[in-house]
């Protein structure tokens, strides 16, 4: 299951993070975003110890949203060491997001 964190987790969780995190930017009436929740809650699992996967709503966060340029929704972000290294938008095949974490 993913984890939902907000503003207040960002750094610890992702900014401080010691291995790669991806971040699911989304809302929660946002029907794309409901349409990946699933893919994106499979590819924690899968990814479990090696990968950090968590949501933000874009909605109650709009701060971290426009710091990374999100300006549509679902955003998908890898991050490395504190930094955005890949990122896509709108619904995706789950092989177009592990691409992100390779």
């Amino acid at each position: 299951m993913t984890e939902q964190i907000n503003a207040a987790d960002w750094q610890a969780k992702v900014l401080d993070a010691s291995g790669p995190v991806l971040v699911d930017f989304y809302a929660t009436w946002c029907g794309p975003c409901k349409m990946m929740a699933p893919v994106i809650d499979e590819v924690a699992t899968e990814k479990a110890g090696a990968v950090s996967v968590y949501k933000i709503d874009i909605d109650e966060n709009p701060e971290v949203a426009q710091q990374y340029g999100v300006m549509s929704i679902p955003t998908f972000i890898a991050f490395k060491d504190g930094a955005p290294v890949k990122k896509t938008l709108g619904a995706q095949p789950k092989e177009k997001i592990l691409e992100l974490l390779a």
